[in-house]
Order: structure tokens, then sequence, then C-alpha cells
């Protein structure tokens, strides 16, 4: 499919990738539906389901039977949340998508905040939903989780010398242009760390990456993706990001 009329609304994808998420799914794309047509916003929900035990996939398929504006993209194992974007991004660029939301099940990340990243966007070429500039916020987390998101995001911010104060954050608003220049097959990241090296891809190639205030509250059903293991992949991954990447700091930079 080509992309869309540039005189229409740019038309918005909402990646939304699952493992388990049975209790969130229909609420939040029924809440995305709903900011789509409240905001006038030409808005489509993909779904990236990771075989789900708990039926997550089969309410995804019944949620897109009653909507073209929502997809399913099933993927055959759990594999980290870095494959389940590239497939994600794959799809929505080959559907028309003008941008390419991602965005947590768990409400996490409210949906009445897309339209700020939609718009936002019109000025930039990715957009991040950031908790640590003046205006954000974390809500319900515990002095432990609040220690290792920001210290990793200052950790990140550090070694790779990029003036980003969320890293970790993973309510973003990518321009088509930016997922066409970055190499998916490239992007070794499985797990969370996927979102730093994505937006530092972006950096290096010379795309204007601004944040926009907003509040993450923590799940309140469901269980929680983080993990130890998931901490230690950022924790040596950061500094081999800076080592494989940013040789190559200052080629072939993009002006708009």
């Amino acid at each position: 499919m080509t992309r869309t009329d540039p005189q229409a609304a740019p038309a918005a994808w909402v990646c939304v990738p699952t493992y388990n998420e049975r209790e969130n799914l229909e609420a939040l794309v029924r809440r995305l539906l709903a900011v789509f047509e409240e905001s006038a916003i030409n808005g489509h929900v993909l779904v990236i389901d990771d075989s789900s035990p708990d039926g997550t996939g089969q309410i995804a398929d019944r949620l897109a039977g009653e909507s073209d504006r929502v997809q399913v993209l099933h993927r055959p194992r759990k594999s980290g949340i870095g494959p389940a974007y590239r497939d994600g991004f794959r799809h929505a660029l080959a559907h028309g998508a003008d941008l390419v939301l991602e965005m947590d099940c768990d409400f996490s990340h409210d949906p009445a905040a897309v339209p700020l990243l939609v718009y936002a966007a019109r000025d930039a070429d990715l957009v991040l939903g950031s908790r640590y500039v003046p205006g954000g916020r974390v809500e319900d987390w515990g002095l432990l989780r609040r220690t290792i998101s920001r210290g990793g995001s200052l950790y990140a911010k550090a070694v790779l010398g990029v003036p980003v104060n969320d890293l970790t954050g993973g309510f973003k608003c990518f321009r088509r242009e930016v997922i066409e220049a970055i190499p998916l097959d490239q992007v070794s990241s499985a797990g969370y760390v996927f979102q730093i090296e994505m937006t530092y891809r972006a950096v290096l190639l010379g795309f204007r990456v601004v944040e926009v205030p907003i509040t993450f509250t923590d799940r309140t059903q469901g269980a929680s993706k983080m993990s130890r293991g998931i901490v230690l992949e950022a924790a040596t991954h950061v500094p081999r990001l800076r080592r494989q990447l940013g040789r190559g700091r200052g080629r072939g930079r993009r002006q708009r």
C-alpha cells in the first residue's frame, strides 16, 4: 500500500506489543479508537501478539473484526519487545503509515496523550513521551523502580552522549522517514534497551528528536514484564552501542 495523500491527515499507527494482556487490551483499544475520533486523528491500532497463552490474540482478532482501524500481527513466540516492534514497524509502513507510535498495553501510557505526540511530530522527526523533562512525572512506583528507571536513563545519556533525558521510555512517535532510514535488521536489542538503540540511531542520523512531558502510571492489571535480565542487557548493551555506532557519529546527518 502506498502512503496516504499528503493533503490528508497523516496516518498514525499505534503499535501495541502484547503478551498475556487480556485484562487490558480491549479497554485500551476502545479508548484509543475514541481518542482518534475525539481528536480527528487518522489513527489505526496494530496489536502485535506473541502467541499469548491467555487468549490475548483472540481478543485482538475480535476487535479487528469490529473495526477496520484495528489490525493484528500474530507472532509465533515471545522473543522480546525489540523483535515485536520491528515486525510491527514493517507492517505499519507496508500499510501506509506516515507516523508510527509505540505504546504499552497496560495503560502506563495514557491514550489521551497520543494526540500530543502526533501533533508534536509536525515539527519533529521523533517525539518522545518523556517522564524526565519539566512537567513529566511517574506515579505509583516505589523507590527501587524509580531509581532503576531514572538511573538507566542517566547512564545511557552519559555513555552515549546524547541530549535526551528519557532514553528508556517506550511512548514514542516516529515519522515514517526515520524508520525507513534505520536498518531494522541491524537493530540488535531484544529487550527494553531497544528503546535506547532506536533513539540513538535516530540522533546519529541527524533526525530532530524532541521530548514532550507525560505522566507514566504503573499498571493495575496483569504482570510487569520487567526482569533482572532486561536490566543486565541494558547495562552491557549500551556501551556496545557506543562502540559500534558512535564511531560514525556526524556522518550523513539529515536536515529537514
